[in-house]
Formats: structure tokens, sequence, C-alpha cells
């Protein structure tokens, strides 16, 4: 039985108590069950009885020993207890609990999956930088937790497309431009441009391809150096995020919403329905209603689009592609685009609520107790390669997707090359392999998985082993809902110490000459059920399930 499960029962029987006058009340939308923190308060826990006390106007004491009553009866269930105030605490039969252990071994890679978002069209972008440069650190994280909520989006039923938008339009652009024109001439930076090995780099690579731009006017050099060094730079971010495990599914310019006439006809739209007023030379949107601390130009008092404009455009773009909901994942300097984005979406007849903005906070690098600094402009930039060549695809993308996104993030290079316990991504690793380490072991002697007793699993470190895989499905399910696939890197972190306490105490073969008996044919199932949720954690993630360690 798992939460899911029990929640159903506890349901069934809050309804028949109310419906049966033990107390009068209305039956929860959501009966929320809980792992105890001591595993001594049982399998499960809820404080169903503490909601429904008020409305029934009974102390909660009294409505919980009535549901309590009820649950003894139903089937699986082996003890009820009322703590404190009203929480029932619920133990589960051995054999209720251990079945769990088989379910999850016939779903397989099925298991945490769920419909619970099905038929929604899900367009999310993340990453999307300038390219004016290599992926910096902070694009590295929402490379890695972008592709992590889009699994987790997708395991629960959500059509999603993974979106890139290609800035390659605009101020950044011309500086980045003139950076490469002013290399090759051996010329300092522009002022506000951009300096570096890469800018040297990039600006030799177009020279050696059309040595005549040397000899061009300086406004065709320019252009020509703008149109092949953005392209150098797409197609080596492109590479940098395949190499990462992100490959998105549309790759979107914003150039091609000037090109194409989009902007333009964006705004004589919002121009036509009244949803743009004019103030001060200017075309203005009412961002204030969406709680934006001013308005925004929309068309500038020299008649040219701001910035603004092209994600107009681009949200009706999206939007006319039936996206039933538009995500964004930003960095920590747009949260004003939470309110312009909004206000957009509303000013298109549309509901706001069809976008929705994640901002992300900066990360930090830690060597040797310092911190890492970096400056794209400078030139001083730490990339994903960077990280990647540090600490390798798979310690680079967990370490970054195990904390929420709104907080900043301390990364400690030293500790994720440490293959111990310490580093988080080795230790769930290693629980995997463990799982498979034992299961190898355990088919040399014979033990498969062709017995099994699920009454049999009576310790408390696999009563505690149990329900923790019996809680996947409602941490995969509640890191969707939330946008927050950290939640999933910690629940394994939850899981493999869970099973490192079983494995050490509950042996899959017998010590010496031990008689195998069904109880050890048993465990491999528990092993088995580890192995699975392990697995389908860590692809949830993008990281690898290593057999062996």
């Amino acid at each position: 039985m798992t939460p899911a499960d029990l929640s159903a029962v506890l349901r069934a029987c809050v309804a028949a108590a109310v419906e049966e006058g033990d107390f009068p009340g209305t039956v929860p939308d959501e009966i929320v069950v809980e792992r105890p923190k001591n595993p001594d308060h049982g399998d499960y826990a809820t404080n169903v009885a503490l909601r429904l006390a008020k409305p029934a106007g009974r102390p909660a004491r009294e409505v919980a020993e009535a549901i309590a009553a009820r649950l003894r009866e139903a089937d699986g269930i082996a003890k009820v207890d009322v703590a404190g105030p009203g929480f029932l605490n619920i133990t589960l039969a051995a054999a209720t609990l251990g079945a769990a252990a088989r379910d999850i071994v016939v779903a397989g890679e099925r298991y945490g999956r769920s419909d619970l978002l099905v038929g929604q069209r899900i367009n999310l972008e993340f990453v999307s930088a300038n390219p004016t440069g290599p992926v910096h650190l902070g694009g590295t994280r929402w490379a890695a937790v972008g592709d992590a909520l889009a699994r987790v989006l997708q395991a629960c039923g959500a059509s999603v497309t993974r979106e890139y938008y290609f800035n390659d339009h605009g101020e950044q652009i011309d500086k980045f431009a003139r950076s490469l024109l002013a290399a090759a001439l051996h010329e300092p930076a522009p002022e506000g441009g951009y300096g570096g090995s890469y800018i040297a780099e990039t600006a030799a690579t177009v020279v050696a391809a059309h040595p005549e731009v040397l000899h061009l006017p300086r406004s065709e050099a320019q252009e020509l150096f703008r149109r092949e060094g953005v392209t150098l730079m797409f197609d080596e971010v492109k590479q940098s995020l395949h190499d990462f495990g992100v490959d998105f599914d549309v790759y979107f310019h914003e150039n091609s919403l000037h090109e194409s006439g989009a902007v333009a006809k964006a705004v004589q739209t919002l121009k036509e329905s009244g949803r743009l007023y004019f103030a001060e030379n200017a075309w203005w949107l009412r961002t204030t209603d969406f709680g934006d601390d001013k308005d925004r130009v929309v068309v500038k008092s020299d008649g040219v689009p701001a910035y603004i404009a092209g994600d107009l455009a681009y949200l009706r773009d999206k939007r006319a592609r039936d996206f039933d909901l538009c995500i964004f994942l930003l960095g920590a300097d747009h949260h004003g685009y939470i309110a312009r984005l909004k206000a957009a979406a509303a000013a298109f007849g549309d509901d706001p609520d069809t976008v929705e903005v994640l901002i992300g906070q900066l990360v930090n690098l830690v060597k040797d107790g310092v911190p890492v600094r970096m400056s794209k402009r400078a030139g001083t930039v730490l990339t994903m390669e960077d990280l990647v060549g540090a600490v390798g695809v798979d310690a680079a993308r967990y370490s970054l997707e195990r904390s929420p996104i709104d907080s900043t993030l301390d990364i400690d290079l030293d500790l994720l090359v440490k293959r111990s316990n310490d580093n988080p991504v080795y230790y769930v690793q290693y629980a995997h392999a463990r799982t498979g380490n034992a299961k190898r072991n355990a088919a040399d002697v014979g033990i498969g998985l062709d017995v099994f007793a699920p009454e049999l699993l009576t310790s408390p470190y696999e009563a505690a082993l149990l329900t923790v895989l019996g809680d996947f499905p409602r941490v995969v399910a509640t890191a969707a809902e939330l946008r927050a696939p950290h939640r999933v890197a910690r629940f394994l972190e939850d899981l493999a110490g869970t099973y490192h306490r079983w494995y050490d105490n509950c042996r899959i073969i017998p010590v010496g000459d031990g008689e195998i008996t069904d109880v050890n044919r048993t465990r491999a199932w528990l092993n088995e059920a580890t192995r699975v949720v392990l697995a389908n954690g860590l692809q949830l993630l993008g990281v690898s399930a290593p057999e062996r360690m």
C-alpha cells in the first residue's frame, strides 16, 4: 500500500464517518499522508482529524478515534494509534507493506510515472543565453534544472517542448561583433564590449574562413563578424549543451521576429485593440496592473520598438503554437519579467496564468575554500566546459539540481571530485551500484526472484525502506506541481541512506553456511525494487546509474 492508496482508504473512512453521523463535516479534497520522522510512530501519519475537528465542533482526539476505529477494520492495516492532540499514526501489515516491492519491480521504468498532467502541452524555455560567449555557470544551472524539470513534467504525462530562445538581435550582439572586429585588428575591446581568449579565438576562426574581412569597410566587416561570430558561438553552445545531456526541440531565433515583421504586427494589433496607451511620445504597456514597478515602453519616442516588443511577439508566437502553458526559466536579473510577460499575455486576451516565470539564483564556485570569480566581459568566464572538465557531467548536473533554483548555490569543487559519502552524487550512485552488486552476488548462490513472501519482511529496517520506496510517485508528482526537481534528488539521498542501513542489517545472503530461506529470497525483491527506484530517479535528473563503482 502506497501513501496514495492509504490516502484513498482514509478518505473512504472519513466519508463513511461523516455519512453515518460519527461527526458532521465535509470530506477534505485532499488528505495528506506522510512518513513520520520517528519510525516508532508507525509507517505513516496524518493530521486529517485536526482539520475536521473545528467544522465538526468536536475535539480532534474524538474525531481521530472515530476514524481510527474504522481504519482498524480496513484490510492491510496492522495498528492505528491516536497521538497528541489528534494525529493518527498508522502501521501497515508486513504483507501489505512488503507487497510494494513486487509492484515496483513489475512496474520497472514505469514506476513513479503518472497521468497527473496528461493532456497538457507545455512550452518550457530555458538557458536562452545571448550568443556572445560560451554557456556560463548560471546558464549551466538553468540547463541542468530545465532539463530535469522537463523530464519530471513528462513523467507526469505532460507533452513538453524544450525551447531555446536565441537572442541574436540587439545591442549586445552589436557589441559582440565590434569586439570580434577589434580583436581581429589587434585593437582594444570597445567600451562595454567583450574580451578574453574566446573572443580572440572566434575572431581568428572568422578571419581564417574569410580573410577578405580585414580589407572590407568597417561597417561591412562588422556585419560579417556579427553573422559568422554568432553562428560559431551558437554551434558551440549547442554542442556544449548536447555534451551536457541537454537537447532542445526548438531553437527560436529572436532576429526572425524582426525580419518576419512579427514584432511590428504584434505592436499594431495591440494599438488597434487599445491595449497600448500613448504618453510622452511613446507607446506603453500597463504592466503595473500585474505587479511591475512601472509601466513599460513598447515603442520608444523615436519609433524604434523596445526590447519588450520582441517579448510580445514571441509570446504571441508561442500561444499560436497551441501551448497550454508557457514556462520561462530566467536568471536572477530578470525579476521584472514576471509582470511583463503576464501583462503581455493579458494584452493579447489570454489568461495571465498561461505564463509562468521561474527565477533562478546565482551559482558560486568554491575551490580550496576560496570563491572563484568570473566575468564574461573581462574574459574570465567560468563555463559549462570548465565545470564539466573539473567534476564530470554527472556530478555537475546533480550538484546544480539538488537545491531549489530560487536559492543561491555554492558548489565546492573539492567535494564533488571525492569518491566518498560526503559527495551527494557519489552517495546516490554508489547505492545503485551496491544494489547491482548485491543482485549479482545473490545470483551466484542461487538467490533470484523466484519466491516472494512479503509477510516475512518484518524488520523495522525493511519497513523503513519499503515506506521510502512507496513515496517515490508522490515525490515525482510534487516535484512536477511545484516545479521543484530538487525534491527528486533529496529523495534519492534519503533512499540511499535508508538502503545502506537496510543492507547493513538485513542480509540477502546468509552468513557462512547459513541456510537460504524465503526471507533471503524475498529480500532480493526488496533489493531489486530499490535498484529500480534509484535508476528511475537518476534518469529524471539526467544522471547515470552505474552498475559498478
